[in-house]
């Protein structure tokens, strides 16, 4: 029974062994073509990988040239000097720094130069400001103080605190002067009030009437103070300051502030009287301009 068994066993072998041996090689070709299938797919990753860090490649280039020019600026901003590197390298590493140090030598110079000029042109501006500084005092003997008398007063029609004055200044026509003294001093108050008045002002729109003077008034925090000329003063009277004689300007130029830099000197004094500097304000021949309580306040 063993032999009879062993060679059924054979002879179903030999039987098998053919198609065995189909099924290998099938096999192999399959393995084959899925070792080329997946050759193909790593070739397709890698190059879709390489177009994707192209990209990230090329963003970061940008990025960096970005960062390279505004570091450039800065440098710029700030005083720092760019030397230009070479682009080619037509000689030995010697070559090269030596043309760097000729760059360097030559924009020394540039610079000596450039610092030299721009030495000149404040040199040059500092005498164009002395010299205009030594031609022109810009002080109080520039503006233009008259005693007025206002003849006709009103409230404007567009601003409740402004005030509409019609004002004698001793010309032929009368000034208009706006004025925001509404919520400091009754409108009876001012009708024919004798007043000093600031008229070589440019004339400027307020609310759509144009302002020919300005009334001057002494002012604190709490309180504004027409001014009061000397009893026996009249319309046209010249107000002078002592030590400074006047020369006033046929108009002020808004642009030089003339009247801006005046300003924070112009103050009573503890006798009420108005002083530039401390040198009091007067109609010659008839005594000081004063305010009616405030001492040691701006004159405005």
């Amino acid at each position: 029974m063993v032999l009879i068994s062993g060679n059924y066993l054979i002879k179903n072998m030999l039987k098998i062994k053919p198609n065995l041996l189909v099924n290998v090689e099938t096999a192999e070709k399959r393995i084959i073509d899925l070792k080329k299938k997946v050759e193909e797919i790593k070739k397709n990753k890698i190059q879709e990988k390489i177009q994707e860090l192209i990209k990230e490649n090329s963003v970061l280039s940008n990025k960096i040239l970005q960062a390279k020019n505004e570091l450039i600026n800065l440098e710029v901003s700030h005083g720092k000097k760019q030397y230009p590197v070479p682009k080619k390298e037509t000689q030995v590493n010697n070559s090269v720094v030596v043309n760097s140090i000729t760059l360097k030598q030559n924009d020394d110079k540039i610079d000596e130069k450039l610092e030299k000029k721009d030495k000149d042109s404040q040199k040059k501006i500092k005498e164009k400001i002395n010299s205009a500084t030594k031609s022109e005092n810009v002080d109080i003997r520039k503006l233009d103080f008259r005693i007025g008398k206002i003849v006709e007063i009103s409230k404007h029609p567009d601003a409740d605190a402004l005030y509409v004055e019609k004002i004698d200044c001793g010309e032929e026509k009368h000034r208009t002067v706006v004025s925001g003294l509404v919520n400091h001093v009754p409108i009876d108050e001012m009708r024919e009030k004798f007043v000093m008045v600031l008229c070589n002002l440019k004339p400027v729109k307020m609310r759509g009437i144009t302002s020919e003077a300005m009334v001057m008034c002494a002012s604190s925090p709490d309180k504004v103070e027409v001014l009061i000329p000397p009893l026996d003063a009249v319309p046209g009277d010249l107000v002078h300051c002592e030590n400074y004689p006047r020369e006033p300007e046929t108009q002020l130029n808004p642009k030089k502030k003339i009247f801006e830099t005046c300003a924070p000197d112009l103050k009573t004094n503890d006798a009420k009287v108005v002083c530039y500097k401390g040198n009091p304000l007067t109609v010659p021949g008839k005594g000081p301009i004063v305010a009616p309580s405030l001492k040691g306040v701006n004159v405005k």
